[in-house]
């Protein structure tokens, strides 16, 4: 612990502003006088409760003077009863709007003041909360949306996730606390849909000898891959090591510039051999060297948007475009879930699945709300990324959403393409909250200047994340390209794959086949031919 603590020293003579914040109060103290800050109006919340003790529960104040509501969905697994609520809750309350996130989440805008208090109510009475689901916490905890289903089920991970929730949730010993969010991943099948190694605190299906575990990995965040702590934990063992964890972060971590204080900033001052020595202490536990990862196989959604499980269920695709939902389609899909005996499950790629039994397959495929989205069903759409961008995002350089729409609508209709799989991922500037750095092809969000040397909307444009068999950033090759040409470039692209690929291999396959070998200014030069 030694090391640990020189760090913490090191860095412990200046604390953030947020820090001083949280002398003031508590954030319980201020939740359990919700009611009558609902009543007080927006003109006298304080600074602080605005720009932090709120945020503690999701409550992000906007520059409308509404409300932003970010939901905790354990495993992003909803029932048909929770889904109907928070879709009455987005009608009545949050102009009939719901976004989808990157954390198997939803979120509600537009919610006044006032209605906050009721809307929280409704909300717990359904099993939802919104506890720590922003600024210092423990964020929601994600797997995969096939978690315990099918050929592609190891080991389920909700029921751990379930238990991991009970040492921090609601408890005031943490909330709030730590130096920064803390992001945790499970991943208990053989496929990776959940960015697994993008997260704080990930644990990795895998073995060891003969027996069936997971493989810990620590310090991942937006552009920092989790590296491997060298320690494999076995089932049983996933909750005290994650204690430990959470403990060592709490202790050690750093609280002076908060660009500079999640985990991967002590795991890079310590060591992670130091670290993953502080975890065994911690815990007294004899862990096993890493095992080999299970996790290795790549998921492709058949035409008719469902993915086959292997046993006597499937999951049918709802892609959203975006991420952009609704109350009342919310509202639709419980109706569908619930009729034939299915449940719901949000995925990382801000999308959804109905999980239902083979014989109603086809009753989902048929029904009105299935069909409003089915002209998002194809390769562009399938698995998409954006972020919030300008409408409700004070960082956003560019709208985001509506290009990512824009850009595959162009895409499907320039290059329609069966059978394949790309992964266009859109951050809205620089901060990265749409993972564009692990995409086949990743959009950040920038400033360009047009033919006239006129400021415009533009990106970057990024290739050949992975994310199946291993994990690692996307190199940028375009920069600061207007949106208007930005299309044409990736079209380009598209045809290369289109043409080029071996049978229905997928984009992320293709590109480590036939383009990773290449420079950047090979691959600019191959792209850039007959634009």
């Amino acid at each position: 612990m030694e090391k640990l603590l020189e760090a913490k020293e090191a860095r412990s003579k200046k604390i953030n502003k947020f820090e001083e914040i949280k002398k003031i109060k508590t954030p319980l103290s201020v939740y359990e006088k919700m009611y009558e800050l609902c009543a007080m109006g927006v003109e006298n919340l304080s600074d602080e409760d605005k720009s932090f003790f709120l945020k503690c529960f999701g409550l992000y104040f906007k520059d409308d003077g509404k409300f932003m509501i970010r939901l905790r969905i354990p495993a992003g697994q909803l029932t048909t009863a929770q889904a109907r609520t928070i879709g009455e809750v987005s009608k009545l309350y949050g102009d009939d709007y719901i976004d989808i996130t990157t954390r198997q989440q939803l979120e509600l805008r537009y919610i006044k003041l006032e209605d906050v208090s009721v809307v929280l109510r409704r909300l717990e009475d359904a099993g939802i909360t919104t506890f720590q689901t922003g600024i210092d916490n423990f964020r929601n905890i994600i797997t995969s949306s096939f978690d315990g289903l099918g050929d592609k089920h190891i080991i389920e991970c909700k029921p751990i996730i379930d238990e991991l929730q009970s040492l921090f949730l609601k408890k005031e010993e943490y909330l709030g606390v730590l130096p920064r969010k803390f992001n945790t991943a499970i991943l208990g099948t053989n496929v990776n849909d959940c960015n697994i190694y993008g997260h704080d605190c990930s644990f990795i299906v895998a073995k060891k000898d003969d027996e069936i575990g997971f493989n810990l990995y620590l310090g991942g965040k937006v552009g920092v891959q989790a590296q491997n702590s060298g320690l494999f934990v076995k089932k049983e063992d996933v909750v005290p090591t994650f204690k430990a964890v959470i403990e060592l972060f709490k202790e050690y971590g750093f609280r002076d510039n908060r660009n500079k204080n999640r985990l991967c900033f002590l795991l890079e001052a310590v060591g992670m051999d130091e670290f993953a020595k502080a975890i065994s202490k911690t815990t007294s536990i004899n862990y096993k060297p890493s095992g080999e990862i299970l996790a290795s196989e790549e998921y492709v959604l058949d035409e008719g948007g469902v993915f086959d499980l292997g046993s006597e269920v499937s999951a049918c695709h709802f892609s959203i475009p975006s991420g952009i939902f609704s109350g009342s389609d919310l509202i639709n899909v419980s109706e569908l879930a619930k009729s034939v005996e299915g449940s719901i499950r949000l995925s990382v790629e801000q999308s959804l699945y109905i999980i239902v039994d083979k014989l109603h397959v086809e009753t989902v495929l048929n029904s009105d709300v299935y069909n409003l989205y089915a002209q998002y069903q194809n390769i562009y759409f399938n698995h998409q990324i954006a972020c919030a961008g300008t409408a409700t995002c004070n960082f956003g350089v560019i709208p985001n959403k509506a290009d990512a729409i824009s850009m595959a609508q162009f895409l499907n209709k320039e290059v329609p393409i069966k059978n394949g799989k790309v992964r266009m991922y859109w951050s809205g500037c620089v901060k990265g909250c749409g993972i564009h750095g692990v995409a086949d092809i990743g959009f950040e969000g920038c400033k360009a200047r047009d033919e006239n040397g006129e400021l415009c909307f533009g990106v970057h444009i990024l290739l050949g994340g992975y994310a199946t068999k291993k994990a690692s950033e996307a190199r940028v090759v375009f920069k600061s390209v207007p949106l208007t040409e930005a299309k044409h470039i990736v079209k380009k692209i598209m045809l290369i794959y289109k043409n080029e690929r071996s049978g229905n291999e997928s984009f992320e396959s293709f590109y480590s086949n036939n383009l990773d070998y290449m420079s950047t200014d090979e691959l600019v030069k191959k792209i850039s031919l007959n634009l």
